[in-house]
């Protein structure tokens, strides 16, 4: 279910915390990889790329913006810590997200790869789960997730 979620939208939410405390939100196009790190391209000098190294933590919210007031929805939270890229670490991002958008192209000098580490998901299938269901998971080693609650808004 959770990789499914993922897969359903390319544009996520990231949230980020700036020097003096304020949320900032910014949206961008991601892809992931199998432990559940969601990766992004963005200017080193943008707001949230210039909060990510002041403020490490981070979150991400995924969603299809189509979805309709009433009826079963669905869409994913991911809490963790996130950086700018170099490197082994840069050019695997650049193959993930290579992968999911074959427009891609790497002439993009103005911008770098950053990285959420993932280390909570909380997510929501009313289709799967029932209206309000929340569950939240822990990300373990090689993306292995382990429940730790449900919460039922009804």
């Amino acid at each position: 279910m959770t990789r499914r979620l993922l897969e359903q939208s390319k544009l996520c939410a990231i949230a980020t915390v700036s020097p003096g405390g304020r949320a900032h939100v910014n949206t961008a196009y991601f892809a992931w990889g199998p432990a559940f790190e969601i990766v992004w391209l963005s200017a080193p000098e943008a707001r949230h790329s210039r909060n990510i190294r002041a403020n490490r933590s981070a979150a991400i919210a995924v969603y299809r913006s189509t979805q309709t007031w009433g009826r079963a929805d669905h869409g994913i939270q991911l809490l963790g810590t996130a950086r700018e890229l170099g490197g082994r670490d840069a050019r695997e991002a650049e193959r993930l997200y290579g992968e999911r958008f074959r427009a891609y192209s790497s002439d993009v000098d103005a911008y770098r790869f950053y990285r959420l580490r993932t280390r909570r998901i909380k997510l929501f299938d009313e289709h799967a789960l029932g209206g309000a269901i929340f569950v939240t998971l822990a990300v373990g080693a090689g993306g292995r997730l382990r429940w730790i609650s449900t919460e039922a808004y009804v």
